[in-house]
């Protein structure tokens, strides 16, 4: 991308300042206790953004182990806060609409009484996130080998998910390129 994703412009041409992580923090603070945000090496960017949220931020020391390692100490830290579910979701994607998060914790609510642990996004039959897992996920999740991913956890464990199906193409989104930027946002791309 040439600079950090998180940081990126969102919502397009609208309030100075709004990041896609400062919009993510904004939607998860509507409608959860607190949102935790795990960092890197960009720690020192993003903390201005996550504090002026009012989330917390916690730095993953050993993000060269991947995307996966970063789940796992933001998944710690949530357990560390007492709690025993969580919303996952990624910084390189626009925020899904208010309706879809709500829905998506009512599909939790109602799941985990069907011994499900945890609920994920389904669009034109693709999954995405957010993704909301209770604590035998999040405990699937610490228990699983570093050399791990997410979605071979979720694989491993399908019996215990339920999809959602949600009318809300941002669940299934990234932004990995400036041309994926610039299409989400009818802008030229954006150079480093």
């Amino acid at each position: 991308m040439g600079r950090d994703k998180a940081l990126l412009p969102w919502p397009p041409n609208h309030r100075p300042g709004g990041t896609l992580l400062s919009a993510a923090i904004r939607l998860l603070t509507a409608q959860t206790d607190f949102v935790i945000v795990v960092a890197g090496s960009n720690a020192p960017q993003l903390e201005l953004v996550v504090y002026a949220e009012g989330a917390f931020l916690v730095e993953n020391l050993h993000p060269e182990l991947g995307q996966f390692s970063s789940l796992r100490v933001g998944l710690q830290d949530v357990l560390s806060r007492g709690r025993d579910a969580a919303v996952v979701t990624l910084v390189d994607r626009p925020p899904v609409q208010p309706g879809t998060l709500h829905a998506l914790l009512a599909g939790f609510e109602s799941a985990i009484h069907r011994d499900k642990w945890a609920v994920v996004p389904e669009f034109n039959r693709k999954h995405g996130h957010p993704i909301v897992v209770g604590r035998e996920m999040i405990e699937a999740f610490l228990r699983a080998p570093a050399s791990s991913n997410a979605r071979e956890v979720r694989r491993a464990n399908q019996e215990f998910i339920e999809y959602v199906p949600v009318d809300d193409p941002f669940v299934t989104l990234n932004v990995d390129t400036p041309e994926d930027y610039a299409a989400l946002t009818g802008s030229a791309p954006i150079s480093g």
